[in-house]
Formats: structure tokens, C-alpha cells, sequence
């Protein structure tokens, strides 16, 4: 009975689709088309020029994003974190990247704040232009960019350049700024990643040397220690800890 029904079933389904066809060609079909040709008014070239630039920018964003706030010390000292404490794949790296990521939005909120107050409201009501807007925009990321940079990083690229000495720091170009400020977040990074590495390096001693001295030489120490490194994060509350200090570190 249940195959009978099966066959009626697909028999209708079958003899349908010649209908349904002939009343979808009715149905008008939209066309996309993109038209590329000469152009007589400067205008439309200014507005393609603009729409290449932001998809420029738009294709940049990640690594902007990833080198002018704070989420190169966040990840860095993350990944360090999860290799002290001996974690394969736990926490998984996309989850570090989310965490680092939304941290960073927290950090970098009343920078945000500034520019959206200062040059993206503005351009949005038509009150600025582009280049005003952008001149506007830079100044707070750059105060952010010069409070964590170190002197020593800034010396080196500008020697490195080509341009004179800056009297001020107004006249250091941001290009200049944003290598000198990734230099020096990835030695603050090292430095604290340096001294997540110490606590879970006595552990690894510690059990190393109990294992030895007990003659089981064939269990890894690696695998002992794990347990007793997590726990120890937990007693500490290390994600509390390490979290805010990060956070702190960047006032």
C-alpha cells in the first residue's frame, strides 16, 4: 500500500513539471548588467574613483584593524597563553580571535567614539568632505597609536626614512607612526607573554623532577603537568587577571 502511494505520488510530480514550466516562462527573468564606456562628465569619474578607494579600503580593513588598535598585543599574548599552558586545540584559535576581537572593541570604544563625533557624522551629513573628514578621523587613532609606542621603535623608522626630523608630533607622518607602534606592540606583547611562560615553566620542572625521581620515566611530563597548570590558572582566576591586565595595560 505505502509503495502504491509512492508511485501516485511521484506520477503526479512527473506529470506536473510540464505545466508548472510553460507558467514559469511567463514569469519575467530580472538581467544584472554592469555597462562600462566613455564618460563626458568629470563628476561620474570623481564617483568611480571614490568607489575604488573605498573598495580599496574595505579590502585593507582587517589588516588596519588588526595594526593600528590594540588587537595585535590582545592575540599575541593569547597564543602565548594557550602554548604555556600546553593546550593543544583548546581554546581553539577562532575563539582566541573572538575574544581578542571583542576586547579590542571594549579598548578602543572611546577612540571609535571620537572619530564617529568628529569625522564620520560630519561626512555622513554632508558637513565635510572626504579629506577633512580622514584629517579629522586619524588624530584620535593616532593619540591611541602615540601613548603606546615606544621612542626607541619611532627613532628607528624615522632614521629609516627619508624625511627630515620631525619637530613635533604633528609633522611625523602616519606611516611612520604605524610600523614604529606594531614594533612596539609586539615587544610588549613578548614581554608579557615572557612572564605567562615562568609560573607554567616551574610546574613542568616540578613534575618533571617528581616523575624522575620516582623512576617512571616512560609517562610524558607533559601530559601530567597539564592538569595541575589548569588548575593552577583556575585558583588564580588567570582569564580574570590576565584580561584585565591587558586592559589596564593600555590606559
Amino acid at each position: 500500500m505505502k509503495r502504491l502511494i509512492l508511485i501516485v505520488f511521484v506520477s503526479l510530480i512527473l506529470f506536473n513539471l510540464p505545466v508548472n514550466a510553460q507558467q514559469n516562462t511567463t514569469l519575467p527573468i530580472p538581467k544584472i548588467g554592469i555597462d562600462i564606456g566613455a564618460s563626458d562628465n568629470p563628476e561620474d569619474v570623481s564617483v568611480t574613483l571614490q568607489i575604488l578607494l573605498l573598495m580599496t579600503v574595505l579590502s585593507l580593513a582587517p589588516s588596519i584593524m588588526i595594526m593600528t588598535t590594540a588587537y595585535l598585543r590582545l592575540i599575541i599574548v593569547f597564543h602565548f597563553l594557550k602554548s604555556a599552558l600546553g593546550t593543544q586545540q583548546m581554546p581553539p584559535s577562532q575563539l582566541l580571535a573572538g575574544i581578542a576581537l571583542f576586547i579590542t572593541f571594549f579598548i578602543m570604544s572611546p577612540t571609535w567614539t571620537q572619530v564617529n563625533d568628529t569625522a564620520l557624522q560630519p561626512l555622513l551629513d554632508g558637513k565635510i568632505g572626504m579629506e577633512q573628514a580622514y584629517e579629522a578621523g586619524i588624530v584620535p587613532i593616532r593619540e591611541f597609536m602615540f601613548k603606546q609606542v615606544r621612542d626607541e621603535d619611532l627613532e628607528l623608522f624615522i632614521s629609516m626614512s627619508s624625511i627630515e626630523q620631525p619637530e613635533n608630533r604633528q609633522d611625523l607622518p602616519t606611516y611612520v607612526l604605524i610600523p614604529a607602534f606594531v614594533l612596539s606592540e609586539l615587544r610588549t606583547g613578548f614581554i608579557i607573554g615572557f612572564f605567562l611562560f615562568v609560573p607554567f615553566l616551574m610546574v613542568d620542572m616540578i613534575i618533571s623532577s617528581i616523575l624522575l625521581s620516582m623512576g617512571m620515566m616512560m609517562i610524558p611530563p607533559m601530559m601530567v603537568a597539564l592538569p595541575f597548570k589548569i588548575l593552577l590558572f583556575i585558583l588564580v582566576d588567570g582569564w580574570n587577571l590576565i584580561i584585565g591586565s591587558l586592559v589596564r595595560s593600555f590606559a
